[in-house]
């Protein structure tokens, strides 16, 4: 009888033992990501939204970080054995996502241990998952996207990587998946970029993208919040994502007939279902000679993003002003962190106006035929800045000038970005890894 309780009481402590863990968490909070935040969870944005309003100081952000999360200071690291390390390849022969490091890092989550357990660095290795695992028949599962830049001199750094954990933080919550300390996780991926610098490109045509998975793994059937999950992280140098066309613009299809997101769904989340479903429709696009998708929503045929992109637009205004333009997050666009940055840089231009607008395939039209549309540029992670030259709709071939400007903006916001990214410039967005 005393071992029966005994047993009974050690599985209550382990059930419970969160409780006695507690800490206090600080949270961060700034006026630019309070706007941010309240634009994003908006569903009912306002056709036009000029940057330049105030924002509200006074609104609570969403509070996404846990009382019990893993901790940077349980890593475990494991190091690769010499037979265990992979030859690098050049430069030249990277592609996109075909090669990877060394070393990965992993991260269990299992509710009845207590949550998240230690965190471990280790060689590069296959996943054993159960067959019955949530992620693989309930798409219970999310990723991030984010890079490490070598800068001129020589020092490594990461852009921006806490607009990359919070928006996985919300995905994880929109996912019935676990969250987790942001700032526990940075220093993570930070010693793991560490251990494999070596496969940080000596290029700035190169860079090491980071790839933080987190999946539900609980191996039973029964479309619920997984009891168990894994985090993990791998590591792959690459190239230019995009075969553009000689002058380096691409060429996109706005299909009518499909759509990538719909309002009160997961379009703002990055979530693998959010992607596969986009394959169909972006070979047929191919066939017809197009790079990507322009995503269109609504019986007005609105803009919202192309491929994994975020889209911009830059015209003349009816105030004879050039404006740099993209859609505004209504639920069904992603909050992409290189759109974020390109709408607080390029708000300090005098010489543009930056807003967010909703923007028709009518509106895209009739600009272009009365000679006020200038360019059309995709903006993201994995591409930086991705040119538009022609947009096909319907049975019409749209052509955009946006390679024939003397000083296109997609240019200075590209320049601008690598600047920071490279180390050129020092500015705030970069965080070097020491």
């Amino acid at each position: 009888m005393p071992i029966r309780r005994s047993k009974v009481l050690v599985k209550w402590i382990i059930e419970n033992q969160h409780k006695f863990q507690l800490q206090l968490s600080a949270v961060r909070s700034c006026s630019s990501s309070l706007r941010y935040k309240e634009l994003e969870e908006n569903v009912q944005v306002q056709a036009e939204i000029a940057l330049s309003a105030e924002s509200p100081s006074t609104l609570p952000r969403p509070h996404i970080t846990p009382e019990i999360s893993f901790k940077y200071d349980d890593l475990q690291v494991r190091l690769a054995a010499p037979y265990q390390l992979q030859p690098k390849p050049e430069a030249k022969d990277l592609g996109f996502g075909k090669y990877f490091t060394d070393h990965m890092l992993k991260i269990h989550y299992h509710k009845q241990l207590g949550g998240w357990q230690k965190p471990e660095i280790m060689p590069f290795e296959n996943l054993s998952i159960h067959p019955a695992a949530k992620a693989l028949h309930y798409a219970i599962q999310l990723f991030e996207g984010l890079k490490a830049y070598r800068g001129v001199d020589d020092k490594i750094r990461l852009f921006r990587p806490d607009l990359n954990m919070e928006r996985m933080n919300l995905a994880a919550q929109r996912s019935g998946l676990p969250t987790f300390d942001a700032h526990e996780l940075i220093k993570c991926i930070s010693r793991i970029v560490q251990i494999d610098q070596e496969w940080v490109p000596h290029s700035e045509t190169s860079t090491l993208y980071i790839r933080p998975t987190l999946i539900g793994t609980e191996p039973t059937f029964g479309i619920m919040a997984p009891e168990s999950a894994l985090l993990f992280v791998i590591l792959s140098p690459v190239s230019a994502y995009y075969k553009a066309s000689s002058d380096g613009a691409v060429s996109i299809f706005a299909d009518p007939n499909v759509v990538r997101a719909f309002p009160g769904g997961v379009g703002n989340r990055k979530v693998g279902s959010n992607y596969g479903p986009t394959i169909e429709a972006t070979a047929r696009a191919a066939k017809m000679g197009h790079h990507q998708v322009l995503w269109l929503f609504g019986p007005d045929h609105q803009l919202t993003e192309v491929g994994a992109m975020n889209i911009f637009m830059v015209y003349i205004n009816d105030q004879g002003d050039k404006q740099l333009s993209t859609p505004p997050l209504n639920g069904l666009i992603l909050p992409g962190v290189t759109r974020r940055s390109i709408l607080e840089l390029a708000s300090q231009w005098e010489d543009l106006t930056v807003k967010e607008e909703v923007i028709t395939m009518d509106r895209v039209m009739q600009l272009n035929q009365e000679g006020r549309l200038l360019e059309m540029f995709g903006a993201g992670t994995a591409v930086v800045i991705s040119p538009i030259s022609r947009v096909g709709f319907l049975d019409q071939d749209i052509v955009i000038p946006t390679m024939k400007q003397a000083k296109p903006v997609f240019q200075r916001v590209k320049d601008t970005l690598l600047a920071i990214q490279y180390g050129h410039i020092e500015h705030p967005y970069a965080v070097v890894i020491s």
